[in-house]
C-alpha cells in the first residue's frame, strides 16, 4: 500500500486537527466546490483537503486578525516569511528566554506576522493567550527552540504551493461568515471549547456563546447548508464542552484523537475522544 504523505503544518497551534484531519475528510461529500473554515486556526482540515484535491477553493477565516495576517503572508510571501523566521531563530540562540520576551513585546505593538510565527513556535503548547488588554501573554517553552529554519521553510513552501490562487482570507465574526455561505459550500467549524460562562476566555480574543452558536447552526439547517462541527470531547472520564442539542438533528460521531498529552505528563494513558457532528443535509448527501 502506498504511504500517504502527512500534510504540512506551518503554523503550530493548540487544538490543531492535523492528526485527525484524514478522519474528518472521510465524512466529506464527493463534490466540494468551496470549503469554508470560520474558525481556521492552523487550517489543518483545509490543508489536508488541498493535498488530496478535495475542494476547488477555500475560505479561511478567524476572529484573530493577527493570525489571518500571518496566513496571508504565508501564502503570498512564503520566501520572505521563511527568511524572517530564520533570522529570529538564529538571533535567539544563547538568550532564548530574553529574546522571546523582546519579540512578544514587539508583536504586541506591531502584530508582525513573522513575530507571531516565532512566538507560536516557541510558546507553551503553541497556544494563543491574550490578557485583558488584548496582548499576547503566553510564556516560552524552555525545552525547545521551535522548528529549525529548514524544516519551517519546507512547511511554509509546501502549504503556499497547495493554497496559492485557491484561498481567500478574512478576520470576521463567524456569524458574518456563515451568512455569506450557500448550499454550494461545505463548512467545517472548529470553535474553541466553551465552558467559561460567558466570561472572556484568556485563551482567545473573544469567547463563544453556546446558545448563539446553536442558533447559528439552526439557521444553516433552515438554509439547507452542509456543515461539520468539532465541538465537545472527553479524555478518560473528563468531559470538555457541552454537547450540541438533539433539536439540531445532527449525526454525532466519535473520533479517537490519540493519547492525551496532558494525561501523559501526569503519567496516565488516557485517550482523547473528539465529537464530530454532521448536519442533516450533509449526512443525507453521504449516506
Amino acid at each position: 500500500m502506498k504511504r500517504r504523505l502527512a500534510a504540512p503544518q506551518p503554523i503550530p497551534y493548540q487544538g490543531s486537527k492535523r492528526r485527525i484531519a484524514s478522519q474528518i475528510l472521510e465524512c466529506f461529500p464527493d463534490e466540494v466546490e468551496r470549503l469554508v473554515e470560520p474558525f481556521a486556526g492552523s487550517a489543518a482540515v483545509s490543508i489536508a483537503a488541498a493535498m488530496r484535491g478535495v475542494g476547488a477553493c477555500y475560505w479561511l477565516n478567524d476572529g484573530n486578525a493577527p493570525l489571518m495576517a500571518l496566513w496571508r503572508e504565508l501564502v503570498t510571501q512564503p520566501d520572505r516569511l521563511a527568511t524572517a523566521y530564520e533570522t529570529r531563530w538564529h538571533e535567539q540562540l544563547g538568550r532564548e528566554r530574553e529574546y522571546f520576551q523582546e519579540v512578544r513585546g514587539r508583536f504586541n505593538h506591531t502584530h508582525d506576522p513573522a513575530d507571531m510565527l516565532y512566538l507560536l513556535a516557541r510558546c507553551v503548547k503553541a497556544a494563543v493567550r491574550y490578557n485583558a488588554r488584548g496582548e499576547f501573554n503566553n510564556t516560552p517553552d524552555h525545552r525547545r527552540c521551535g522548528a529549525r529554519p529548514a524544516e519551517m521553510k519546507r512547511r511554509i513552501e509546501k502549504t503556499a504551493e497547495l493554497l496559492r490562487g485557491a484561498v481567500q482570507f478574512s478576520a470576521q465574526d463567524y456569524q458574518h461568515v456563515l451568512k455569506q455561505c450557500t448550499p454550494h459550500d461545505l463548512i467545517y467549524l472548529d470553535p474553541p471549547y466553551q465552558g467559561v460562562g460567558g466570561r472572556r476566555d484568556s485563551r482567545y480574543l473573544t469567547s463563544l456563546d453556546h446558545e448563539t452558536f446553536c442558533a447559528a447552526l439552526a439557521q444553516l439547517n433552515q438554509r439547507k447548508i452542509r456543515y461539520l462541527v468539532s465541538y465537545d470531547g472527553r479524555t478518560g472520564a473528563k468531559q470538555f464542552g457541552e454537547p450540541l442539542p438533539k433539536s439540531l438533528q445532527l449525526v454525532r460521531l466519535e473520533i479517537n484523537a490519540g493519547r492525551s498529552s496532558q494525561a501523559t505528563l501526569l503519567g496516565r494513558n488516557a485517550q482523547t475522544i473528539e465529537s464530530l457532528y454532521l448536519s442533516p443535509y450533509l449526512s443525507k448527501a453521504i449516506s
